[in-house]
C-alpha cells in the first residue's frame, strides 16, 4: 500500500472518528470538529494557520483563518466533545483501571493580549511564568502499555468562572465517573493530599490511590500519628528490583514494602497506608482504600499502581510536543478552552481509536515507518505514531473534505474488517 492510499484511509478514519465526537452538534461544527482534527494531526500543531494550511481550500488563507477561529468560538464545544471522547472510552474502563490524575501548565511567557493569563510554575526553567493550566486525566492498566487520554481542560485561576484547584480536579472526577460509575481508581501524585479531595472521594465512595507528602496526621490503633512515624517504623516483609529506563538508559531500585491499616482523623472508612522504601532516602507513602492483605501480590499491585504514574509524564508531554500545545496562540479564553478538547480527541484518535484496533497495526506500521527522526523512534512510540501521521499527509500532498459527516454504523469502525 502507498503513501497516498494509507492517506485516504486515514483520512477516512479521521471523518469516521469526527462523526462520533461531533455527533449532536450542528452540521457546520460537525464540519468544523473534522477540519480541526484532521489539520491538528496533519501539521503536528495547534496554530490555526498550520491548520487552514493542512486544509488547503483553494482559497486565501486569511479567509480560512478566520472561519476556522469563527467556528472555534462555539460555546460548550469543549464539554461536547469531552463527554464523547469519556463516553467512547467509557467501555474500555474496567474495574481496577486506573484513572491518573495530573496537573500540568502550558507556559505563554511573552503573550500579553491572551485572555486570562495567569502565573503558572515553569518547571523546566525552575521559575514563574505566565500562562494556563490543565487537568489531565489518563486511563491506564497495571503492568501494561496502553493509555487512553480521557480528560484534558485548560483554566485559568483569574478566569471569573474559577473557584479553585480543588474543584478543577473534583470536576474532572465528576465527568469521568457520569460515564463509568464506581469502575476505576483515581490515581494521584503528592498534589492530591487535600483533606478537600479525600472527603468528597470518600463520601462518593470511589476508590484512590494517593501519594501522601508525609506530615499528615492519621490514626493508627488509636493514636493520631505523623504519616513518616508510620513510615519509618512500618513492618516491610517484601523486596523487590525494579528497573526504570530513562533516556535510553535503565535505573535500578531495590525496594522493600509493607503496609498498615490507619483512618483518617474524624472519619470511620478503613484505609491502608503502604510504604515503600527504596527509591530515595525517604519512604514513599501511599494512601489508599483499596483493600491491602499481607500477600505480596496485594501489595505489589499497590506499588505497581503507582509506579504506572510515572508513565503518564510521558502522555501529558506527547500532547503537548506532538502538537505544540505551548504555540496556542489564540486569543479569547473559549477558543483556547475548545482548541485544547480538539487537541484530547486528536490524542485520543491516535492513542486509542486508531492504536487500540488489531486490524489498524498495518496502518500503525506504515506510520512508524513513514516518521523522519533523527535519533530515532523514541520508547514512547505515541509520539512516533502522531509524527508518522503527519508525515503520511504531509507527503500525500492533498487536503481534507469532511463531505456528509455521518453517526457510522459500529461495524464501520474498522478499516480493514
Amino acid at each position: 500500500m502507498n503513501i497516498a492510499q494509507i492517506a485516504g484511509k486515514l483520512r477516512g478514519q479521521v471523518a469516521i472518528f469526527s462523526g462520533k465526537l461531533s455527533a449532536g452538534l450542528p452540521k457546520v461544527m460537525r464540519r468544523f470538529v473534522a477540519e480541526a482534527l484532521y489539520g491538528i494531526a496533519a501539521r503536528g500543531s495547534v496554530r490555526l494557520s498550520e491548520i487552514a494550511r493542512a486544509l488547503d481550500e483553494g482559497v486565501q488563507l486569511k479567509k480560512t483563518i478566520d472561519r476556522i477561529s469563527a467556528r472555534l468560538a462555539y460555546p460548550g464545544l469543549r464539554r461536547h466533545l469531552t463527554e464523547a471522547v469519556i463516553t467512547d472510552a467509557s467501555s474500555r474502563i474496567g474495574w481496577e483501571t486506573l484513572l491518573i490524575i495530573d496537573l500540568s501548565d502550558i507556559v505563554k511567557q511573552y503573550a500579553e493580549k491572551m485572555q486570562y493569563l495567569a502565573q503558572v510554575y515553569d518547571g523546566s526553567k525552575g521559575e514563574l511564568a505566565s500562562g494556563y493550566w490543565t487537568c489531565d486525566v489518563v486511563a491506564a492498566e497495571v503492568g501494561e502499555a496502553n493509555i487512553i487520554p480521557l480528560y484534558h481542560e485548560l483554566y485559568s485561576t483569574v478566569a471569573p468562572d474559577f473557584e479553585s484547584e480543588n474543584i478543577e480536579i473534583l470536576k474532572a472526577m465528576e465527568a469521568v465517573s457520569q460515564a463509568i460509575g464506581k469502575r476505576g481508581i483515581y490515581l494521584m501524585d503528592r498534589g492530591g493530599d487535600r483533606g478537600k479531595l479525600y472527603y468528597p472521594l470518600l463520601d462518593q465512595k470511589k476508590r484512590f490511590l494517593i501519594r501522601l507528602v508525609g506530615d499528615r496526621h492519621l490514626i493508627h490503633r488509636g493514636r493520631k500519628v505523623l504519616a513518616n512515624e508510620l513510615a519509618r517504623g512500618c513492618p516491610l516483609p517484601y523486596a523487590d528490583r525494579i528497573v526504570k529506563e530513562d533516556k535510553g538508559e535503565e535505573k535500578v531500585y531495590m525496594i522493600d514494602y509493607g503496609f498498615r491499616r490507619v483512618r483518617l482523623p474524624g472519619r470511620k472508612e478503613q484505609l491502608y497506608l503502604v510504604v515503600v522504601k527504596g527509591f530515595g532516602i525517604e519512604p514513599m507513602m501511599l494512601l489508599t482504600n483499596v483493600p491491602m492483605h499481607k500477600k505480596r501480590k496485594v501489595l505489589w499491585w499497590a506499588v505497581e499502581a503507582y509506579l504506572t504514574r510515572w508513565r503518564v509524564e510521558e502522555t501529558i508531554r506527547f500532547l503537548k510536543q506532538s502538537y505544540q500545545l505551548e504555540d496556542i496562540r489564540v486569543l479569547t479564553y473559549e477558543r483556547l478552552r475548545n482548541l485544547a478538547a480538539l487537541v484530547l480527541g486528536v490524542a485520543y484518535f491516535t492513542a486509542v481509536h486508531l492504536g487500540l484496533r488489531t486490524k489498524l497495526e498495518i496502518l500503525a506500521g506504515y506510520a512508524l515507518r513513514a516518521a523522519k527522526r533523527i535519533f530515532g523512534i523514541p520508547d514512547f512510540r505515541y509520539y512516533a505514531l502522531a509524527d508518522g501521521i503527519k508525515n503520511i499527509f504531509a507527503r500525500s500532498g492533498k487536503g481534507f473534505t469532511s463531505g456528509n459527516i455521518k453517526d457510522p454504523p459500529i461495524e464501520q469502525l474498522f478499516l480493514f474488517a
